[in-house]
């Protein structure tokens, strides 16, 4: 039985117990995921998720009793979608790693916004599952608890990084004016001579073709998969763990 203060975490409470319940936890927070994939994690509400689901506001606290356990079942939600299958997990940690920062990516990919809306999540049973993943991708490399602990810390800063990275890319997306402005604004910087590296990189061109150009006909997902492998091979090094035959 859960203690007075285990209550307070929504995951020691069995859902409600009618016999045939008219939602679920999973079916709110899908709904609430939704709505912040489309429209932005401050359109979720209990009322904007209730009217989605066709039901009274004041029903969902039946199944949520606050905003913050809704935030804590979409967390949750995410985190099982980073989960893979027993049957698909590598045996090798340098392949297990890599599908674990994979898949972690593409869910992130997916849910930029958790990033900065969910950080204050409590941890549910599938970020548990999740972490437990973790930690047996790196289990036989032969590393210490801290060491392991350092390894994961690592490749979570890279995902992490990326994705707010793309995130702030698709959001600051600038105009055509507006990049007429900076190309005008920069070609007087470069005029100071203060900027001779800069103006070597991007010259007289115009950016919108810069940096596609700079980056070449690789796609996000390529990038980042690159970048993944060349930590991994560094830290293959650095740590003096083996890598895997291919």
């Amino acid at each position: 039985m859960a203690s007075v203060e285990d209550s307070a975490l929504i995951w020691t409470r069995p859902e409600p117990g009618t016999r045939r319940p008219k939602f679920t936890r999973d079916q709110i927070a899908s709904t609430a995921l939704t709505i912040a994939d489309t429209e932005g994690f401050a359109a979720v509400s209990m009322r904007r998720i209730a009217a989605e689901l066709g039901a009274g506001t004041m029903t969902l606290y039946y199944y949520v009793r606050t905003k913050d356990e809704l935030i804590a079942l979409m967390d949750d939600a995410i985190m099982s979608e980073v989960l893979i299958p027993a049957d698909e997990f590598p045996t090798h940690w340098y392949d297990a790693l890599t599908a674990v920062a994979v898949r972690t990516w593409e869910v992130l990919m997916r849910h930029p916004w958790a990033l900065y809306s969910l950080q204050n999540a409590p941890t549910g049973p599938n970020a548990m599952r999740h972490f437990e993943q973790s930690l047996a991708a790196v289990a036989d490399t032969g590393l210490t608890a801290a060491g392991k602990f350092s390894l994961l810390a690592l490749v979570d800063d890279y995902v992490q990084g990326n994705v707010l990275r793309s995130a702030e890319v698709r959001v600051t997306a600038a105009d055509d004016e507006e990049i007429e402005a900076a190309a005008r604004f920069a070609k007087a910087q470069f005029a100071t001579g203060e900027f001779p590296h800069t103006q070597v990189l991007i010259g007289d061109d115009d950016p919108r073709e810069v940096f596609p150009r700079l980056i070449g006909d690789r796609s996000e997902h390529d990038r980042f998969r690159y970048g993944l492998s060349v930590l991994l091979d560094g830290v293959a090094t650095r740590m003096e763990l083996s890598l895997p035959d291919r």
